[in-house]
């Protein structure tokens, strides 16, 4: 295995997660009367205080039993803890109760400058300055802790689309290496840079030039499909395409929403820079379902994981009936449930 912070594309990064898991432990739980630890396989951590987790608790408490058994669906998986504001005590307090799991939690950083370019999901950091502080303060608090890290969704797919104003792409660029670069020197880290979606950018030459530039080279690979509702089969073809452009980079697909793929809209309809293609497409659409469970089983020896980094059932901004980004709107959540029941049978998953 390549050294952290060294150039490296890992064949098989999960087993020095689990190893470093195991090494964070508590003894009782690496004994014969523990818990048994957990393989590569089921080692991502599920919340047990999630929003999903207390509404089917409210559910079962209220006899709806229905609806408690459709939002299980969302909240026994692991399901990513985005990371905003106070990254060090957020970091720390996921990572610290998901090792007293004996589990390894997903994280994503999401507070770059400019950050979804003005859209619904606006904010992050101030200035570079304020974003390279803000940076170290997530990596102390995952510190020594196992955590996979997807970094900064859109913030690469952005500058290649054009939303970004010219001014600023190399400084953002900049941002995005020094963030892999700190992030990859932590010792049970894994950094997966975002590269938006398969219905995005197809110029996949640009692309490749600016994930090289903000440091892909040095992270574990890259992510797909954040927050988006492309099929897998269809990401896992543009993924590997990808891959080769990069002399061999692994890569983490989110599934969580893509169960039925995307809404199709009316032919030339327009897309806002930085959005990924129409809003339709991938804010709060209806009719979508579940995908695959997280899992880092997949099959594919470049795939590592399939992860839920999008929160199933927080909405995705104020369009579409939706309340504002990142809130909570059980409706949408029991919908996606709904939708997965019906497109596997009514069998369980």
């Amino acid at each position: 295995m390549a050294q952290k912070g060294k150039r490296k594309f890992t064949a098989r990064p999960w087993v020095t997660v689990v190893t470093a898991l195991l090494a964070v432990l508590p003894p009782a739980a690496c004994s014969a009367g523990g818990a048994e630890p957990p393989g590569p396989g089921d080692a991502l951590w599920v919340d047990p205080e999630s929003r999903a987790a207390r509404e089917v608790r409210r559910y079962e408490a209220q006899g709806r039993d229905t609806d408690a058994e459709l939002l299980s669906r969302i909240a026994d998986e692991p399901v990513a803890e985005w990371i905003g504001q106070a990254p060090r005590e957020r970091a720390r307090a996921v990572t610290v109760r998901a090792a007293r799991d004996g589990r390894v939690p997903v994280l994503v950083a999401y507070h770059i400058p400019y950050r979804d370019c003005g859209n619904h999901s606006a904010g992050g950091a101030r200035g570079p300055d304020d974003y390279r502080v803000w940076i170290r303060e997530l990596a102390a608090g995952i510190g020594h802790r196992p955590a996979i890290v997807v970094l900064e969704p859109d913030a690469v797919a952005q500058v290649v689309d054009g939303c970004v104003p010219a001014a600023m792409r190399d400084e953002r660029l900049a941002m995005l290496k020094d963030a892999v670069l700190t992030l990859s020197r932590l010792p049970a880290t894994r950094v997966y840079l975002d590269a938006g979606n398969a219905g995005w950018i197809q110029d996949l030459r640009a692309l490749v030039a600016a994930l090289r530039r903000g440091g892909v080279g040095y992270a574990d690979g890259f992510a797909l499909n954040v927050s988006n509702f492309q099929p897998t089969a269809a990401t896992r073809r543009y993924g590997h395409r990808l891959a080769r452009a990069l002399g061999g980079a692994h890569f983490v697909i989110d599934t969580s929403r893509n169960g039925n793929g995307p809404v199709t809209v009316a032919r030339g309809a327009a897309g806002k820079p930085g959005t990924g293609g129409h809003e339709g497409h991938w804010c709060n659409p209806s009719g979508r379902a579940l995908g695959e469970p997280p899992t880092t089983r997949t099959g594919d020896p470049l795939v590592d994981a399939y992860l839920w980094v999008k929160r199933p059932g927080e909405s995705d901004g104020t369009c579409n009936g939706g309340p504002p980004a990142g809130a909570w709107w059980r409706e949408y959540a029991l919908e996606l449930a709904r939708n997965s029941d019906a497109r596997s049978g009514g069998r369980p998953r």
